[in-house]
């Protein structure tokens, strides 16, 4: 008995040994048409002093998982290529990715330019985190080249673009904006996020950085949290990289994996998406509460001329502005709809609206119209289906609006 219990006890220890040790396995001959997803924290090293000489590794080498696998590289590469860029780093967030070369590339007491219609969260992170660090920031006018002219000087580190607007749709010269401000020694960042690497690619036109909030159209899915840097030049490009290390901003490669799924499919969505947002625009233009539609293919449209010449198409992403009499009804509206669903983000495959208001994120003579911005985001539903539902929608506002009910809608509440 003693004997049998110590050979079961020597089994149990190498069964116990061999469930934490990786096997060998040969990958000859296996080529996949999907991207293999490889998990790490830790890097294994084959001695002790390949790791003492870790970091003088390649740029691109694995040390450790935060700064990414073999599923990250492809990521990387990828986005890389489509932007016809040099470097591209990966980091948790949309906004992540435009935090992350500010931090990097403008020091303390150094000084940003800021399109007046920037994305909220970035003027939020302006006025906080680098006012805390004395970075002087200042909001130009995004299609007043003057107004930027004014403001930029040889103290200038970095201008930033966005292009459209995320919420009032303000197209920038990206090619001016570029040339001005590399005459001042300044860098240039775009937020590519609403036309995509297929739609816009903001380093051919002379910017710097280009960032992508993968968490939108290029992941397609409204299921992934990413963004994407990608610069013009490699030492720029490794700058951020070491940075993004420093500050601990690692990614998930089970999400790198879903937006290279997402990726597969991004051109067909885009078109997809552009061909149903150019009918409902236009469907919704023809109502009589409509004062303005933001959709760029439209005539109408004030960045109509950039977008033509600079851009190859448009997303499904489109702003609304209603006369002022149908606000104070917007909220039994939105209840009244189907299948737009009210949310935050956009370039998923369902249809998004949202309420947002504008003044208090204007602080330039740009922004004239009404405090509340309908923006729409067209997924890959049948566009009779959307106009249904928004004829829903408008047909509510002119129901309160003829009874003159008072449903109390403030741009706070909105908001």
């Amino acid at each position: 008995m003693s004997n049998g219990f110590a050979k079961f006890e020597e089994a149990k220890m190498d069964d116990q040994t061999r469930c934490v040790t990786k096997s060998t396995v040969s990958f000859r001959g296996y080529e996949s048409l999907t991207t293999p997803i490889c998990r790490a924290s830790t890097i294994r090293f084959p001695n002790a002093a390949a790791y003492g000489a870790r970091h003088s590794r390649d740029v691109d080498g694995y040390i450790y998982g935060l700064y990414g696998t073999p599923t990250h590289r492809f990521l990387e590469k990828t986005l890389t290529d489509l932007e016809q860029g040099a470097r591209t780093v990966l980091v948790p967030s949309g906004q992540a990715a435009i935090a992350l070369p500010i931090l990097a590339l403008v020091p303390a007491g150094g000084k940003i330019l800021l399109p007046d219609s920037v994305y909220p969260p970035v003027r939020d992170f302006a006025e906080n985190e680098l006012s805390a660090l004395n970075v002087e920031v200042q909001f130009y006018d995004p299609t007043d080249l003057l107004d930027l002219q004014s403001r930029i000087d040889r103290t200038t580190d970095l201008v930033w673009i966005e292009s459209p607007g995320s919420t009032t749709m303000e197209f920038q010269d990206v090619g001016e904006i570029a040339r001005i401000a590399h005459a001042n020694g300044a860098l240039v960042g775009c937020d590519n996020s609403w036309a995509t690497p297929l739609l816009f690619k903001p380093l051919q036109h002379g910017a710097d950085i280009v960032v992508e909030a993968l968490s939108k159209y290029i992941s397609g899915h409204s299921d992934i949290l990413m963004g994407s840097v990608t610069t013009s030049d490699e030492v720029l490009g490794q700058k951020i990289k070491a940075a993004a290390g420093r500050m601990g901003l690692g990614t998930s490669p089970d999400d790198c994996g879903l937006v290279l799924r997402g990726l597969e499919t991004l051109y067909i969505r885009l078109e997809k998406s552009q061909a149903s947002a150019l009918k409902v625009a236009r469907w919704i233009a023809a109502q009589a509460v409509t004062k303005q539609v933001l959709h760029p293919a439209l005539p109408s449209c004030p960045g109509h001329a950039l977008w033509k010449r600079d851009f190859s198409g448009a997303s499904g992403v489109f702003s609304v502005l209603l006369e002022e009499a149908a606000l104070p009804h917007l909220s039994h509206a939105f209840d009244v709809l189907e299948s737009f669903s009210i949310g935050a983000s956009w370039g998923g495959t369902k249809s998004l609206m949202v309420p947002m208001p504008v003044e208090s994120d204007h602080r330039s003579k740009t922004w004239q119209g009404p405090d509340i911005v309908l923006r729409l985001s067209i997924g890959l539903e049948q566009t009779d289906v959307l106009t249904t539902d928004l004829a829903r929608f408008f047909g509510e506002l002119d129901q309160r609006m003829a009874r003159g009910a008072d449903a109390g809608l403030t741009s706070a509440r909105l908001g």
